[in-house]
């Protein structure tokens, strides 16, 4: 990844769900590393572990039946993995913080935005609570809360989709974190309102360094706001790349569907023309798949394919693929 000191590295993380039909093999041997003060994008189809990388970062895993059965998470030299319950609480909201979908989901409905920051606050810096507030207002100013003061005492359904947003991310970065979530922050957000949240939080990243996996389906919010890529299918990264280098030259054939099904529009769009779309379905994770899982949707399958697994290998600088094509 193109950066410069790795903040997060994780190691051929493998976590699963234990269920009646099977292990479901959610997030499957990924390796991924995050260069300090830059943004990281996690982007895939439904199903494919984004989620579930993230949670497994946070140790939120539900067990059961989840289980991070092996690997490594690395945070400035420090593997969270071995860390207990309570060293684990010390660490979220501190050094690592997330920031959801859906804020309503992750707010308290019943506690002020401004006693929700301050807790946070109160938790992790050991300020009292006037001067937890009191930070709290200045949380909400640097994230362009209008008269954060009053907004302080208001409740979560008294603020505005985007603006909740505004305070999840006041909340993540209220601490300071070396490394924030973002698990599709602007996925329920009109456009105007997903660019300012995207603005606001490159400009956060910068004032205070910190280091950003963003997790999203919009290769566009990528294109303009990340640094690095990583492409997940079937619980595997099967691409990752430098941004510039990736939309240039994208390797794997699930990339390239990805890409050709966002909708471009031009003086010569045709509104009848149908959307290119990837064929067939997402494997069932709990089955067991022999040689590469996208064979049965890809243009270019060979029967190697169908044999073995392909490795992740370096076909450029800093750009991997996990395809036969380019072995």
């Amino acid at each position: 990844m193109s950066g410069g000191r790795i903040v997060l590295d994780i190691q051929d993380l493998k976590t699963c769900f234990h269920t009646e039909k099977g292990d479901v093999r959610a997030v499957d041997g990924v390796s991924l590393g995050i260069p300090e003060g830059t943004t990281l994008g996690v982007v895939g189809e439904s199903g494919c572990g984004k989620t579930v990388l993230a949670l497994s970062v946070m140790r939120l895993i539900p067990i059961p039946p989840g289980e991070i059965v092996s690997g490594e998470i690395f945070l400035d030299g420090v593997d969270l993995l071995m860390l207990n319950r309570e060293e684990m609480r010390k660490v979220r909201g501190k050094r690592i913080s997330m920031i959801f979908q859906e804020p309503m989901t992750s707010l308290n409905p019943v506690v002020t935005v401004g006693a929700q920051i301050a807790e946070i606050v109160r938790l992790h810096e050991g300020k009292n609570s006037k001067e937890a507030l009191e930070y709290a207002v200045e949380m909400l100013d640097m994230v362009g809360i209008d008269h954060p003061e009053k907004r302080a005492r208001d409740y979560p359904h008294q603020m505005s989709g985007g603006m909740r947003q505004r305070i999840m991310i006041a909340m993540a970065l209220a601490c300071k974190p070396r490394l924030m979530i973002a698990d599709e922050p602007t996925t329920a957000l009109d456009v105007t309102v997903q660019a300012q949240i995207l603005e606001l939080m490159e400009d956060l990243k910068k004032r205070i360094n910190t280091s950003i996996l963003f997790i999203t389906h919009d290769l566009g919010v990528i294109a303009h706001f990340a640094q690095n890529v990583a492409i997940m299918y079937a619980g595997k990264v099967v691409e990752q790349a430098p941004v510039g280098s990736f939309f240039n030259s994208p390797l794997h054939p699930y990339s390239l569907g990805l890409i050709e099904a966002v909708p471009v529009i031009t003086k010569e769009w045709d509104r009848k023309k149908r959307l290119r779309m990837i064929p067939g379905m997402v494997p069932d994770m709990t089955a067991s798949i022999e040689g590469c899982a996208f064979q049965d949707r890809c243009g270019y399958v060979m029967p190697v394919c169908r044999e073995r697994e392909p490795e992740l290998i370096e076909k450029r600088a800093g750009h991997h693929v996990r395809c036969w094509k380019w072995a």
